[in-house]
């Protein structure tokens, strides 16, 4: 593999970026898929961030009936607590982390990425976030859930300390709230350092969402 396995798209908020921030998309979406947000954020004119908006591979989705789509990880189970696709989710894990070595590589220090997702993203965001071996700006998880909850003692203690942005829609059907909670209370439990946000929306985002992510955003990367 090289280090673009992964195609992505890349949006600049100016010249020279000091930081980046790697935006994992949902199941069956693409990296377009949250690119319309960059401009919502309204993050400080002199903060210049590379965006990138990775596309997750094709893959049949058991939950789907087999159906193929971009995926992070087969889903076998509508109870997503149970089974988990671990080959699938080693082999994301290694591409996305690529991409993180991408940006070091382009100058960017560990502590000034940001790994984010939305859903299935979120989760990968965690899993990758948090395992790494120098900690990051910041972990940003969108309706999204620990991937494996008992695999709490396999996070770096390094990567504990990175700053967590969780946010979940309290009517949420797809990834419930109530599994969004006891993913952010085990992590809290583990020493991690969660900022734990509820909204009244289902499976998406919202503008109070979207404010506040900028916001943590900009206190992450100016910090």
């Amino acid at each position: 593999m090289n280090l673009h396995a992964l195609p992505h798209i890349t949006v600049e908020t100016g010249p020279n970026p000091v930081a980046s921030i790697i935006w994992l998309h949902g199941l069956g979406a693409n990296g377009h898929d949250f690119e319309p947000i960059v401009p919502e954020l309204e993050l400080p004119a002199d903060l210049s961030v590379r965006f990138i908006f990775p596309h997750a591979p094709s893959m049949p989705v058991t939950l789907n009936g087999g159906y193929i789509m971009p995926a992070w990880y087969d889903i076998k189970q509508t109870d997503l607590g149970i089974e988990h696709d671990r080959d699938g989710i080693a082999e994301s894990a290694r591409n996305i982390q690529m991409l993180i070595e991408q940006e070091v590589l382009r100058g960017v220090k560990p502590e000034h990425i940001i790994l984010a997702g939305f859903s299935q993203g979120a989760a990968m965001a965690l899993h990758v976030g948090l395992r790494q071996d120098k900690p990051l700006a910041g972990i940003m998880a969108l309706s999204g859930y620990l991937l494996l909850p008992h695999d709490t003692a396999s996070f770096s203690e390094p990567a504990k300390a990175t700053s967590i942005f969780m946010a979940h829609g309290i009517n949420d059907t797809v990834v419930s709230h109530a599994l969004g909670d006891n993913s952010h209370r085990k992590l809290t439990d583990a020493g991690c350092q969660v900022e734990w946000h509820t909204y009244p929306m289902e499976h998406q985002v919202c503008p109070q969402e979207i404010k506040q992510i900028g916001e943590w955003i900009t206190k992450t990367l100016s910090g």
